[in-house]
């Protein structure tokens, strides 16, 4: 066994980044307390001045790959923990962790998370409420599931997160039509089903919430729960959150007890989680648990509306440590994401410095000229050409931004089809 370096701090193996505008912070606040050796597929960039070191791997979705290659490192300098935010890769590092007999080992929960089937049929055995659901191969199994179940009818992929693939049926005839879209939405890492690879489910009617949660030893932490907004129709694109640092409903011990009965379901002791449920007028329906934080910047508005960073608890937990779950703060933060408003070819983008607000928290432009982009669902999280978040007393205050420095985005191009304007928007 090699030595363990001079500086005392926990060495955290962190497996892949994400993108930079959606996870910096994370890493950010993680490097202040732990030494982080990174794997990823490519020479570090922006990632230099947060990591120890780092190891450039062909594949970061291999496995038995990363396992060796943690095993030489462990083998030189003993790893603490191993930690993972990105959904492709969460099972190959509960992988690595179980080879490593580290905290978070234990890929059959993992893929009881990330096979959404298989995730219904633990909540199911465990009695937690959630839509029926039925998993089918062919249209034609799909509407016999759907008769059974009742219209309207939502179909998702099996093994995507994000809301990707995901469309709502209210008719056969609309079954029929968006079944392909389902089945054949993929992204790179997701789980793939020659067969059985859509979910046929009832329809959770009501507002949709997202709650992150610390899970140490068993023991489950909810740190932040985020309001969901939807948009485009009949798909589930997500285009935007707001989190509230005094939200009243992690006080309501209903939904604690819910959480802590999801949790129990899936066999999840130890790592960082993504909850969502619909809020019908039954009572919640838990919609899916994902074995990591939340992305679109929800753990980043957390942190700002409560002061926990949720990057600190994953890697405390990664490494065997009870998290510290201390908010200072009651805050309001929210993010709203902005797309084409018709296929173009981008000419010009940019926030106008004179019309956005001075309370806006972050603008920041995600697409280039140049670049073809359709609004979903040709284009979903890939085809966002821009986010605001705002940070204020209120949600009120918060939308107020928002409008306002919306309306700060100009954006010029060319229409793909003839049909469609083209101009500033």
């Amino acid at each position: 066994m090699g030595e363990r370096s001079t500086d005392r701090r926990p060495h955290l193996l962190l497996i892949s980044t994400g993108a930079r505008l959606f996870r910096e912070y994370l890493l950010a606040g993680i490097a202040e307390q732990y030494r982080v050796h990174l794997f990823l597929a490519a020479e570090p960039v922006w990632e230099t001045r947060y990591i120890d070191a780092a190891t450039v791997l062909a594949d970061t979705l291999d496995a038995e790959r990363m396992i060796s290659a943690a095993r030489e490192l462990n083998e030189r300098d003993p790893i603490d923990g191993v930690l993972c935010w990105d959904e492709a890769r969460i099972l190959a590092t509960a992988k690595i962790a179980q080879a490593l007999g580290l905290p978070g080992g234990e890929p059959d929960v993992v893929l009881g998370c990330r096979d959404k089937h298989l995730t219904r049929q633990r909540l199911a055995a465990a009695g937690v409420a959630q839509p029926r659901s039925s998993v089918v191969a062919t249209v034609e199994e799909a509407v016999a599931a759907a008769a059974e179940i009742g219209y309207p009818v939502v179909l998702k992929p099996r093994g995507i997160a994000a809301s990707l693939g995901v469309v709502l049926a209210h008719d056969e005839a609309a079954l029929r039509e968006h079944f392909a879209f389902a089945r054949d939405t993929t992204v790179p890492g997701a789980l793939v089903y020659d067969e059985l690879a859509v979910l046929v489910e009832e329809y959770a009617d009501g507002p949709e919430i997202s709650i992150d949660c610390a899970v140490y030893h068993g023991q489950v932490y909810p740190i932040c729960l985020a309001h969901k907004e939807l948009g485009y129709p009949p798909y589930f694109e997500e285009i935007g959150h707001l989190v509230d640092g005094a939200e009243p409903m992690l006080s309501d011990p209903a939904l604690i007890t819910a959480l802590e009965r999801a949790h129990a379901a899936l066999g999840f002791t130890d790592g960082m989680t993504h909850t969502e449920y619909r809020l019908t007028p039954s009572g919640p329906k838990l919609i899916e648990v994902n074995a990591r934080l939340g992305g679109d910047l929800i753990p980043y508005l957390g942190m700002r509306a409560t002061g926990i960073d949720p990057g600190l608890a994953a890697a405390a937990i990664a490494c065997g440590q009870e998290p510290r779950i201390f908010p200072d703060r009651k805050l309001v933060g929210a993010v709203r994401f902005r797309y084409v408003p018709y296929e173009m070819t981008i000419t010009e983008i940019g926030f106008d410095p004179d019309r956005l607000p001075a309370e806006v928290d972050l603008a920041v432009v995600q697409a280039e000229p140049g670049q073809r982009l359709a609004p979903p669902p040709g284009g979903t999280v890939w085809g966002r050409i821009a986010y605001l978040t705002a940070v204020a007393d209120t949600g009120e205050q918060c939308r107020a931004v928002l409008e306002a420095a919306d309306a700060a985005l100009v954006v010029t191009g060319t229409a793909v089809h003839p049909a469609a304007d083209s101009g500033e928007r």
